[in-house]
């Protein structure tokens, strides 16, 4: 395939094509799911959560979906440095294996207070209806760059559900992911796979042919 042709494609599944509309219902119907998930935790918020965080850490992690478009929508950028989703997530990369992450992680579970449950609710009633009231062109400075919120938030769906299942499977309940926001990721991911050149060993596990490495991300 000449060049150009598998550039064209790669950048087709690099942008994400979905409709803002969609991209808000994803956003909040992963959000949704997240806060209907905290609400089970109990007593069990020093319980083992991923890695070396413990479920209340990572539950303030996932809680950072919400508070980083509303801190980055606070803090609007100039012009476009980053233009997909998928060039978000591999301009980040070398943050996300840092230990500042792990580091937010706990601070964000502290931030929560007394009564996590609440503080998480309260941030995706706050969070949800502020992203709908708006268009997607907006402009805003993200740990990466610019970035337009259209392109920014697709990956903050991708957060929500990934960690959201984490939470599924530090307490032991089924990971439900509601079918918009999986479809959603899952074509983000994918598209990470691809540009990345991954995507044939993403396709033969997915389909029972093989199996991927211990530790095999895409992210």
């Amino acid at each position: 395939m000449r060049s150009w042709a598998l550039a064209s494609i790669l950048g087709t599944i690099a942008r994400m094509d979905w409709t803002w509309a969609s991209l808000v219902e994803g956003f909040a119907a992963a959000g949704a799911w997240y806060v209907d998930v905290v609400e089970v935790v109990g007593d069990r918020w020093g319980s083992p959560g991923l890695g070396e965080w413990d479920v209340r850490s990572l539950v303030g992690h996932t809680s950072r979906s919400f508070v980083t478009v509303e801190t980055y929508l606070a803090s609007p950028a100039e012009v476009v440095e980053i233009a997909t989703s998928v060039d978000y997530y591999r301009a980040t990369r070398s943050i996300a294996a840092g230990p500042g992450v792990a580091e937010r992680g706990v601070a964000a579970g502290l931030a929560l207070g007394e009564d996590p449950v609440a503080a998480v609710r309260e941030l995706a009633d706050r969070v949800i209806p502020l992203v709908s009231s708006l268009t997607g062109s907006e402009l805003v400075t993200t740990i990466a760059g610019g970035m337009r919120l259209a392109d920014y938030l697709p990956t903050r769906i991708v957060e929500l559900v990934v960690h959201t299942g984490d939470l599924c499977r530090a307490l032991g309940v089924p990971v439900a992911v509601p079918e918009l926001p999986a479809r959603q990721a899952l074509s983000l991911v994918s598209g990470l796979a691809a540009v990345d050149g991954v995507a044939g060993d993403v396709l033969l596990a997915l389909t029972g042919r093989s199996s991927l490495p211990d530790g095999f991300s895409v992210m």
